[in-house]
């Protein structure tokens, strides 16, 4: 793989500015960052970020680029679309998207960067926005394993696990999975805190109890106690309609597969009434208002 002496950054987002900041932070090479937005690239510019106007000018400068981006859809336009980073040319020669993509669009984009002379990363990310200005996010990459090996210096300025899940795709795949559980595990935990607080049990309670039990996991201890107990759901975090992209996929997945995957059809059609009922911004764990609202007595 050729050097990496420079980097740059596509998409500060809420996840994306506080990544792009871990490796301006850590990572003791140069980064040139863009967003629609101009406010992340000014805020992260006072921290040392090279501010780009376009992404030709982050093609122009970094020998790797990190996305961060909605969806496959910007992904695909970012990398192969007019004006987008393989038409761009300039030093770039490795592309790692972090966004969560779908896996066939993944291995597309793999085979057409690489017949332009791109080595292509798949490599989302998993865990709370507060992981993500930690850098303790989880990165599972699908590509080349010598790629993965090159840029593992530069993700683990980001997360301190990054695990190499196999070839193009494969990454998004597991992400995928990931999420999926995720959602499934927040309906059922929004059901139990109902349950609890109408047969007299504090919430707050049960979930600390369920903690120190089998039914422990991450979800509980971030999603339930820190959101749906106090019933905190800032529309600055992952918002339902994320939510829904993503187990859309897994729910696809499923499909091919041939597998009918009932709990995370249930999960999903609990998030989409949840964002018909207004609450498409919020945070995803809101679920639980429409489990309140749909076992009201």
């Amino acid at each position: 793989m050729k050097p990496i002496d420079t980097l740059g950054f596509i998409g500060l987002g809420v996840m994306g500015e506080p990544m792009c900041g871990n490796l301006l932070g850590k990572s003791g090479r140069a980064v040139y960052g863009t967003d629609i937005k101009r406010a992340p690239v000014e805020r992260l510019a006072a921290r040392g970020l090279k501010a780009c106007a376009n992404i030709a000018e982050v093609a122009a400068g970094a020998d790797v680029i990190f996305l961060s981006l909605p969806s496959g859809r910007e992904v695909e336009e970012v990398c192969l679309g007019a004006g987008g980073i393989a038409a761009s040319g300039g030093r770039v020669h490795t592309v790692v998207d972090m966004s969560t993509s779908p896996p066939k669009l993944m291995r597309e984009l793999g085979e057409k960067l690489v017949a332009r002379g791109l080595t292509f990363l798949d490599a989302p990310v998993a865990r709370t926005r507060q992981a993500a200005h930690d850098g303790t996010l989880s990165i599972m990459v699908g590509g080349p394993a010598d790629a993965c090996q090159a840029l593992r210096p530069y993700l683990s300025c980001m997360g301190n696990e990054v695990t190499h899940c196999g070839g193009h795709g494969a990454g998004q795949v597991v992400k995928i999975l990931n999420n999926m559980v995720l959602f499934m595990t927040g309906q059922a935990l929004a059901e139990a805190l109902t349950i609890a607080r109408r047969a007299g049990v504090d919430g707050k309670l049960l979930f600390e109890v369920m903690s120190k039990g089998s039914s422990d996991s991450f979800a509980l201890r971030n999603h339930g106690l820190k959101a749906m107990v106090p019933g905190v759901f800032p529309a600055d975090a992952f918002p339902v309609d994320y939510a829904i992209k993503d187990i859309s996929l897994a729910l696809d997945l499923a499909a091919q597969a041939g597998v009918e995957a009932k709990g995370a059809h249930t999960a999903h059609a609990l998030l989409e009434a949840t964002s018909r009922a207004g609450f498409k911004s919020e945070y995803w764990p809101v679920v639980v208002k429409m489990v309140e609202g749909n076992n009201a007595s």
